[in-house]
């Protein structure tokens, strides 16, 4: 069956020849599709040597959509491992793809970075292409294109957990009762990572100032767009609990302070706001958020001073972020330090957000009957009972 040809693959290879001839010539999809369904893991790695360099030669030259050239090439890659890719494109091809405004061309750069996700020792290679990774960083955080978005939030997660330098959770008990994944089935790693990524993102200054100033506006990718700016926090806010159950830590503190958010610099607070009863409330949760502090990390920044309470939806994300995070930080392993940034957090963050305070107190009622008591006990080790939330 291995052996059996491929219809159609002459005629494919004398298409591509005529495209790196003449990048203006107009592209036959059939030829690629017919190809590309035909492809096994058996039978593509014969064709890698004469079929991917011309296709990365027309990607590098191709102005329209190139879509079912990306399509076929991520199949062709399928088998490769990520420092095979390497030998195969250089970092500059590969910026390049991330870098355009072709939806599928930054899906087939994230594609490619995704292979470092596979062993340690591939995400560490990874992690001295800094220019690959704050690429990575800026199509996750600046491209309006939902896909995009999900598959960077994706290959940075998964390039974080199997970086991440912490022995990966030991297996639960093996009786075990409930409908809640494991901490242990929920990570890559088996092994523990060598921390080099980890260090590039959140201890570069280069690199942590771009993703601050991302998810702060400051960046031509948000600034200036509303839009765009509700999705960056967006995916931020969605990723972070993932990123505090692999090594909350590394994301609660930090010795780069963070630029204080546009929302409270731009003129937003001011007494030209609506005076309504709901709105007056907002401003003044908005006007209780202090600066960004000396030491403190992503996780603070993005969950006390990132978010614009105005913004209904953005206030929305953020309650779901905390439903989320205090339901993981539940399962991961208990630590005093865990407790204590949780506890923080918390306090902080229900200090001026009635709605806050009020989602999570009855996040028990809506969660599984099986986990409920044990989300509700927890909730009252780390969340302050209103008497108790201090005053300022």
């Amino acid at each position: 069956m291995d052996n059996v040809p491929i219809s159609g693959l002459d005629e494919l290879n004398n298409h591509l020849d005529d495209l790196i001839q003449d990048p203006n010539l107009a592209i036959i999809p059939k030829l690629f599709d017919d190809v590309e369904l035909q492809l096994t893991d058996s039978n593509i790695p014969p064709l890698i040597p004469s079929l991917l360099p011309k296709l990365t030669q027309i990607l590098q030259q191709y102005n329209d959509d190139p879509a079912v050239i990306v399509s076929l090439t991520i199949k062709l890659l399928r088998p490769i491992s990520f420092t095979q890719v390497l030998q195969l494109a250089s970092e500059d091809s590969l910026n390049q793809a991330l870098t355009s405004p072709a939806p599928a061309a930054q899906l087939l750069g994230l594609t490619i970075l995704h292979k470092a996700a596979k062993t340690p020792t591939d995400a560490a290679i990874l992690s001295v292409m800094p220019s690959l990774v704050t690429s990575l960083l800026t199509a996750w955080l600046s491209s309006p294109k939902v896909e995009v978005g999900q598959k960077a939030s994706k290959v940075i997660g998964d390039l974080l957990d199997i970086d991440c330098p912490r022995p990966p959770p030991p297996p639960p008990p093996a009786i075990t009762t409930g409908t809640t994944p494991s901490h242990h089935e929920l990570v890559l790693r088996r092994v523990p990572g060598k921390g080099e990524l980890w260090k590039l993102i959140f201890h570069q200054p280069s690199t942590y100032n771009l993703l601050l100033d991302l998810i702060s506006g400051r960046h031509p990718g948000t600034a200036n767009n509303t839009s765009q700016l509700s999705l960056a926090q967006g995916r931020t806010l969605r990723i972070l609990p993932r990123l505090a159950a692999l090594n909350i830590d590394a994301i609660a503190s930090s010795n780069i302070l963070a630029p204080t958010p546009i929302h409270l610099t731009n003129g937003h607070l001011t007494d030209d706001d609506s005076d309504t009863e709901m709105n007056g409330a907002i401003r003044n949760e908005n006007a209780a958020i202090n600066p960004p502090q000396q030491g403190e990390g992503l996780l603070q920044y993005a969950a006390l001073r990132m978010v614009d309470k105005r913004d209904a939806l953005m206030h929305l994300n953020l309650v779901d972020f905390f439903e989320a995070f205090v339901s993981l930080m539940r399962i991961t392993e208990y630590s005093a330090v865990k407790e204590a940034i949780v506890k923080g957090l918390l306090r902080d963050a229900v200090l001026h957000d009635d709605m806050l305070r009020g989602a999570l107190d009855t996040l028990p009622d809506r969660t599984v009957a099986e986990e409920a008591d044990d989300l509700r006990a927890w909730l009252r080790v780390v969340m302050p009972p209103v008497a108790e939330v201090p005053l300022r």
